[in-house]
């Protein structure tokens, strides 16, 4: 994501700076286990504090360089500049936006009940994420074996630029085949956002930051290429995200976050390290949790619960 930035913020004379520092920190609040660690934390959360605002890994990324890094003495938090922040916090809710408003001076979470846009670097960064979501969804899909390449056909712009592949390297097949079509991919949508960023800056002449907040979102793809995208995204929820092992999986992950929240709220002497003393117990545990890695996730619910998780086999390992 942070490649595709840069590159197309470099094309449209954007702060490489700002987007490289709004990609890295993109997804600092996720979960192990992806969305469904977010889900299993979010209910966990709920069920002991029903007015407690939930969790949002867009929020928690935000709160990461805000508040849970401690590298300086006078400080908690990284004093990122109000554009980096911005760009950080893609997606939030209107509760979170509210409180933001409340404790938050710098006015970051007021387009999120007013409907303004951020900056170019942050509207880059949200498509830049999606791009390459999207493509490391699809190598994942076919790499585990869960998608087969014959299936991307039905993807009206997976299967042309295959097929151009294809006609230039007559003997291209398999993994060869499929990285080089993502390659094509990415490249096309990359060119296609700059064109009609372009297009579009021209058309409203923003002359400021603050012009750029009051206008609808000025970095996107063209109408034909969000269709395609679209199909993309819809194709992906259908046959890998709803994929039978994916959600055997989604399910094993949420049990193991929810049984690891409800351990450490217990006893949160069993969390490492040093604890500081704060009085939501139930936001320090969420703060640990969610900071863990899948493995790391799976080795402490084994240490606390004594259980072995067994993960549905992969279709390439059967």
């Amino acid at each position: 994501m942070a490649q595709l930035g840069r590159s197309i913020g470099r094309a449209l004379a954007l702060n490489e700076d700002l987007i490289e520092a709004i990609a890295l920190a993109h997804d600092l609040g996720h979960t192990p286990f992806g969305h469904a660690g977010q889900d299993a934390l979010h209910e966990s959360i709920r069920s002991v504090r029903p007015d407690g605002g939930g969790f949002e890994h867009n929020f928690q990324s935000l709160r990461v360089v805000d508040r849970l890094e401690e590298r300086y003495p006078a400080y908690d938090g990284l004093n990122l500049t109000f554009e980096t922040r911005e760009g950080i916090l893609k997606h939030c809710s209107r509760r979170h936006a509210r409180w933001l408003q409340t404790h938050d001076p710098s006015g970051i979470g007021a387009r999120f009940l007013d409907g303004t846009e951020p900056s170019l670097e942050a509207q880059l960064c949200n498509l830049a994420d999606e791009i390459a979501y999207n493509a490391h969804d699809i190598d994942d899909g076919v790499r585990s074996g869960l998608l087969s390449i014959e299936q991307l056909d039905e993807l009206p712009l997976v299967r042309r630029i295959r097929e151009e592949a294809c006609r230039e390297h007559v003997s291209l097949r398999g993994r060869r085949l499929l990285f080089e079509t993502l390659r094509r991919m990415l490249s096309e949508q990359v060119y296609d956002v700059i064109d009609t960023t372009r297009k579009a800056i021209a058309l409203h002449g923003p002359d400021s930051a603050d012009a750029v907040r009051k206008l609808p979102p000025l970095v996107a793809f063209s109408d034909a290429m969000r269709t395609e995208v679209d199909c993309i995204k819809h194709f992906l929820k259908l046959n890998l995200y709803r994929h039978p092992q994916v959600t055997a999986t989604t399910s094993l992950a949420k049990e193991v976050l929810a049984d690891l929240f409800c351990r450490y709220l217990e006893d949160p002497s069993q969390i490492h390290g040093e604890r500081p003393e704060r009085r939501d117990n139930a936001r320090f545990v969420a703060d640990y949790v969610a900071g863990m890695t899948d493995r790391f996730a799976l080795r402490e619910h084994r240490r606390m619960t004594g259980r072995r998780i067994e993960w549905p086999m992969r279709a390439q390992d059967a």
